[in-house]
């Protein structure tokens, strides 16, 4: 069947049987920039899609798609251009989805790796050569925070500003490509990312938009982002690649799971509790969660919808002391003051949404007004955020407005670890019982 015919089957497939995700009426978006669909220009037998991930101490993944079937998982890598010292081997796996079947995808794991280092690599044994550099061992360290980032001008707009300076791990709590169910574009978005998620580790969780749920033959949903784009959650003890952590450079980072259960009878939950239990702030004294549906917005967008998730977990992450926590889904930014039960609370998180990375629905225009005395800073702008730590004690959070034609920062705080202060020290590692919540 013709490429084209299959993805006009598929299209209709999602207009006429599945639900939309519409902007709400009580809010305007500002116009979006046009879709950019990205092409492979290469062989069959060549990797695309190229990204990589962090996985256990010391190792990375490595996964990319090839149109051709019988490629090898192997990852061939050293630390200069062209040779070759090192390789390893991994798996490969493919899906369908209606009349799609996607490529062969490929995962491998390689390491161990030595911090703060280039290393080249080949995938598949054929195509061209790829880079990337692991984290640091010690302080300081970078990450790049940003959601919602679909595939338009604007996605493109964000992705050349983030690559403008040098980060260390790319954060992205939830909806990476909105292919809503039209499968080439999950291959369209691998594509677009490749040359920046090939050279630095991008961490996600899910957003509504990974969901893909068809009654009675996809029930689970997930399919194309479990396939694509496993996380470590083995390695954190979780059964789901929906949520999991991992540390890197004295933080411990958890990502949840806003669209898989998470009462307290849930795996989710059990799992959130067992995992907070181990974290010890002298090794990683920054604690960092990231969902996708906030828990706090004075955005008209999306108003409510994680308000069932913060009274089951709200508790759970104060008691732990997390300093903070990010989330998409609204497509704009905000920060919230350290925030605990909807009222300012020294030792409580700080609240950040950034869903503004540039998806294809545009922004959400409209807030509530006034603003909350919780809400500290809030644009409808697209964007991304850089989370530079620079010690055991203090961080440096900053916000970059892409609506210019060059990146500018709008807003930015230090901010001190809950760790380290000692009026809040009573809660380092406490995580309530089911009595106390």
């Amino acid at each position: 069947m013709p490429r084209s015919v299959l993805l006009l089957l598929l299209l209709l497939l999602a207009v006429v049987f599945l639900p939309t995700h519409h902007a709400s009426v009580d809010f305007t978006r500002q116009p979006p920039r046009p879709l950019v669909y990205t092409y492979h220009d290469g062989p069959e037998s060549h990797p695309q899609q190229v990204h990589v991930s962090l996985v256990g101490k010391q190792y990375m993944r490595v996964s990319w798609v090839t149109e051709e079937r019988n490629v090898a998982s192997i990852v061939n890598y050293g630390k200069f251009p062209g040779k070759y010292d090192s390789s390893a081997t991994g798996n490969s796996t493919s899906y369908h989805y209606f009349l799609y079947t996607s490529g062969e995808i490929h995962h491998v794991t390689i390491g161990p790796l030595d911090p703060a280092t280039t290393y080249y690599y080949r995938c598949g044994g054929s195509g061209p050569e790829f880079n990337f550099q692991t984290p640091p061992v010690n302080f300081p360290i970078e990450f790049v925070v940003v959601g919602d980032l679909g595939q338009t001008e604007w996605t493109s707009s964000t992705l050349e500003h983030i690559n403008a300076s040098n980060y260390d791990v790319l954060l992205l709590p939830g909806d990476l490509s909105y292919a809503d169910t039209q499968q080439p574009l999950w291959d369209s978005f691998g594509r677009l990312v490749q040359p920046y998620a090939s050279r630095r580790p991008w961490m996600v969780t899910q957003g509504n938009h990974e969901q893909e749920i068809f009654p009675i033959i996809y029930p689970k949903g997930f399919k194309a982002y479990n396939a694509r784009w496993p996380m470590p959650h083995e390695e954190s003890g979780s059964n789901s690649n929906l949520y999991y952590s991992f540390d890197v450079v004295g933080t411990h980072i958890i990502m949840l799971g806003s669209y898989t259960d998470f009462s307290v009878d849930s795996d989710q939950y059990k799992w959130l509790t067992n995992d907070l239990a181990k974290v010890d702030r002298s090794l990683t004294p920054w604690l960092i969660v990231l969902l996708h549906a906030p828990w706090y917005n004075s955005n008209m967008a999306h108003q409510g919808e994680g308000e069932s998730m913060r009274l089951a977990m709200e508790k759970m992450l104060y008691d732990s002391g997390v300093d903070m926590v990010f989330s998409g889904h609204v497509h704009a930014y905000e920060r919230f003051t350290r925030v605990y039960d909807n009222n300012a609370a020294p030792c409580g998180p700080i609240y950040i949404t950034i869903g503004d990375g540039g998806n294809r629905e545009g922004l959400a225009m409209a807030y509530k007004e006034p603003s909350p005395s919780i809400s500290l800073f809030r644009e409808a702008s697209f964007g991304h955020g850089r989370l530079r730590i620079i010690n055991e004690t203090h961080a440096h959070w900053s916000w970059h407005r892409n609506d210019d034609s060059a990146s500018v920062m709008a807003d930015d705080v230090w901010i001190e670890s809950l760790s380290s202060l000692p009026s809040c020290g009573q809660m380092k590692g406490k995580v309530p019982t089911h009595d106390e919540l």
